[in-house]
Formats: C-alpha cells, structure tokens, sequence
C-alpha cells in the first residue's frame, strides 16, 4: 500500500489566493487533515463539498503548544499507514509551522514519502498590507522570542503567533527591552482577507490593551536608524569604540597603546571592587561598563592588526566555560561546589595537554599573574602548593611559623641588619600571616581591606573631633589623639 503524505499551504485567507494546484489536490484527494479549521479559507472548503478532519481537538487535550505539534506530526504519520493523504496547515507549510519541520523528521524516520507544497504565506501580504521591502532588511520572529537579544532595531521585524491579549503582554514586555514604551508599532489582523483586515497603528505601551487578537493576528515595528534604540547593543559598543580608534576619530584614543593604557586596566579594576565594598549597584554599573572600555579597547588594537577582535574573544570564553563546566553543558555530576571547583581544575588540566603543554616542563604554581598584588599572589601561590600536598597538617603550625617569622625580624634589627635583609624578614612574616588566613579560610585581601577601612573611619573621626576644638592631628599629641581613637571604637 502506498504510504505519502502531501502537505499543502492554505494560504493567508483568502480563498482566491489558493493556487489552481493547491485546489486540485484538496478536491482530489481521498483523505484531507487540517490542523485547524479555525481558518477562512475553511469555509470555501467545506462548500466546495470536501470533506476534512481537523486536530482542533489536540489544542484542547494539551498544555502547550509544542505538545500540541508533537502530537499532530506523530498523528499524520501513523495515519498515513493506511495510505495517502493531504495535511493542510494555514499560510505556507515552512512559514511558521512547526508541525511540518517535525512531520519532515518522522516521516523520514518511518520511511514515508512526504512532500511539501507551498502557498502564500501572511508574509506575502504583510508586506502588500504593511507597505515594506523585506529586502531593506527583515526579520520573523516568533512571539515567544521578542527579548532584547533577538531585536534588532535596523531591520523591518514582524512578530507572529500573537494569538491573544496575553501573548500580546509577553511581546510587549520583549520590546520593551529595546524600545522606548510609547514607541510606535503596528497589528494587523487578517492581512489581506476581505471585511476582515484590520491595521492598528498604537504606541508599544497599549499594546496588549487591544482587542480582536487570534490566529491570524502579527505585530510589525518598522525599521530604525536611531542609534538610540541601539545603545544597549554590544554590537554598537564595538562600532563605537571602533569610531574613536579610526582616522576622524578621537585623537587620545588613537594613540593609545596597550602599554599606555595598561594601568587603567587595573584602575578601573579596583574601582570596581570598591563599588562592590560598597554595595553600591549604580555606581557598580558604571564602574563595570569603564571596566568593559578597557577590554573594548586592547581588543579593537588587535583587530586593527588583525590578530583577533572582541568576537573571539566572546567566542573563546563560550567555548572554555563550555568545556570546564562538564557537570552543567556534559555528562558529568557535581553535586556541590566542591565537585564543580574539581571539575574545573581536571578540565583545565585536559585544555593543557590538548595545547601540547607538557606537564613534566610546567610547574604547580604556573597561572598565577606575575603582576597580581603581592598579598593576593602571596594567597594564590599557598593554595596552588597545598593542592600537591605542601602545607602544614594544622592551623597551630601556621601560627607558629607566624612567631617564629617575627622571632627572625626582632633579631634581625636588633643586629643591625640592612634594609635588604629586613625587608625579606619583614617579607617572610607577611607570607606566614597569608597562610595563616588560609587556612582559617579568610581571604587576606578581603581581611586588611576591612581593617584598612576601619582605620580610615576612626581616624577621619579623630580629625573631626579635633577640628570641633579648633585643632588638627598636626597639632595635637598622640596621647590626645589615641584617646579619641579609643572613643571610635567604642561607638563601633
């Protein structure tokens, strides 16, 4: 028995849209399916005396609308088992129609022949209706995919599927992520069939106030050269970092070299972490985006010698906290942070020998950036050592080396040692109180950044205590002024 089934569009609406082809195999055919008669060319169908069946009854049985396509694609192909058949669909077959993107992977699955006919689709007539050319630049998205990653303000968009007032809310929360709320945009209802149409032109914000939407309903916004509606685009960012680099453009910027802004890096670095001390997240934001500056920049000078560009850079990071989170993007398991942080290191270690970095030639405390801060190096060096088993059994040995550090010091000076042999000694007491942190698992960085900030508060209280008395720290006596940073503490 043959076993085929024809897919046919039914185009946007009208019946007079329908080609002759289209109208000779639904009149021809022995069995014809719909995936909803909820359709007006349903209408001329049925009195044109073909008989069909329709699979209104899935959308009812079903909690979403991909069961609903899974269902009926799975449906078609069994039922072509007891022979051929016609499955028509609204608009074109492979416009917005998820039943036939998964009938084409079952059908072929199941060794049945399928083929696919077109139609018009509601494209056709948005573009009539709307009065656009998609060649201008277009883009289709579904009303579930309206989020600021897939607007794209230059480009003619069209949203489909908006099937009611509440999809209509999701669209506009979308668009509202790019565009200002009393932007103007456009639905249409019914494009191009007669004594239904309707075009509405309403700002974004009433959107979802409007009546009358269904199956056949979009929503259009017209294409913008506004830079405004792209600055919150990353692609705007690398244009306009781009611009201050070229021939035009700003004269600082053009000479900058990655040497000569090597300490901005750092300094914008460091005022992020204050934003964070400060649990400050306005003045975070901004902080962040002078930090981002600082990679736009060297990135932009190395695509100016065509090395690499920021998009690699992007690329490149995708691609490594794809590969080290196997426990998220993989099969492994990580049941706590622990297991992550092991995953972690064990997939950096393959990203190593996939590189053809021998590990007999590396060494245990490679990673750690020569240029880090001394207290923060001091941190990472201790922990990379104890990894392979170089550390004291407890925190009491810790505490000894601590004393015995400041044993060496005290000798040391009263000897008469140079600066040089002080300055190690001084050096080796630090390094002890760094692993003494470690291992009562405080960051030293965090820690004499907390202590640093209480000094600076007692003592600003001490100079403004002395100034209500007409004095100054210069002077005053340190009894005094150790009096008043006793009474700091004690507001603390």
């Amino acid at each position: 028995m043959s076993k085929a089934i024809t897919v046919v569009g039914l185009g946007s609406g009208d019946p007079d849209q329908l080609t002759l082809g289209i109208w000779k195999i639904l009149q021809g055919a022995s069995r014809v399916y719909v995936r909803t008669k909820e359709h007006p060319v349903m209408n001329r169908i049925a009195a044109e005396g073909i008989a069909f069946e329709s699979f209104d009854s899935v959308y009812e049985a079903s909690e979403s609308f991909g069961d609903v396509y899974e269902s009926i694609a799975r449906r078609i192909v069994e039922l072509a088992d007891q022979g051929d058949l016609v499955y028509a669909v609204p608009g074109h077959p492979m416009v917005a129609e998820k039943t036939v993107l998964l009938l084409r992977e079952y059908a072929e699955a199941a060794g049945v022949s399928l083929t696919v006919l077109g139609g018009e689709s509601f494209l056709d007539q948005a573009f009539v209706a709307l009065g656009f050319d998609p060649i201008e630049g277009f883009q289709l998205l579904d009303s579930s995919d309206v989020t600021s990653e897939h607007i794209r303000p230059s480009l003619h968009t069209l949203i489909g599927q908006v099937y009611d007032s509440l999809t209509a809310s999701e669209v506009k929360l979308g668009l509202m992520e790019v565009y200002p709320d009393d932007h103007p945009v456009v639905v249409g209802h019914a494009l191009g069939v007669a004594g239904e149409e309707r075009i509405l032109r309403v700002p974004l914000y009433e959107l979802d106030r409007l009546e009358g939407y269904g199956n056949l309903s979009l929503v259009y916004i017209p294409r913008s050269e506004d830079d405004a509606l792209r600055a919150g685009s990353f692609a705007r960012l690398h244009e306009i970092v781009n611009i201050l680099r070229s021939p035009g453009g700003c004269p600082w910027d053009m000479e900058q070299t990655h040497a000569s802004i090597r300490k901005n890096l750092i300094e914008e670095t460091y005022e992020v972490l204050e934003t964070i001390d400060e649990d400050d997240p306005d003045h975070m934001r901004e902080e962040l985006g002078d930090l981002l500056l600082q990679v736009m920049l060297h990135s932009q000078m190395e695509e100016e010698v065509g090395t690499f560009n920021v998009y690699d850079v992007i690329r490149g990071l995708n691609e490594k906290l794809i590969f080290r989170h196997p426990h998220v993007f993989g099969d492994s398991a990580a049941g706590d942070a622990k297991e992550a942080l092991k995953n972690w290191d064990a997939m950096k270690a393959e990203e190593k020998k996939r590189k053809g970095l021998s590990e007999s030639e590396a060494s245990l405390l490679d990673g750690v950036p020569k240029d880090l801060p001394a207290l923060m190096k001091a941190y990472k060096i201790q922990k990379k050592a104890a990894k392979a088993g170089f550390d004291w059994d407890e925190v009491s040995s810790a505490f000894a080396k601590i004393e015995e550090e400041l044993g060496e010091l005290k000798e040391g000076l009263a000897k008469g040692a140079d600066s040089e042999a002080l300055k190690l000694e001084l050096g080796d007491l630090l390094f002890s109180a760094v692993n003494a942190a470690r291992f009562l698992k405080i960051d030293p960085e965090e820690a004499l950044s907390l202590v640093n900030d209480k000094f600076r508060r007692r003592f600003r209280y001490i100079e403004d205590r002395l100034r209500e008395r007409g004095s100054s720290p210069q002077t005053s006596t340190l009894e005094e002024m150790d009096n008043l940073w006793n009474e700091a503490k004690a507001a603390e």
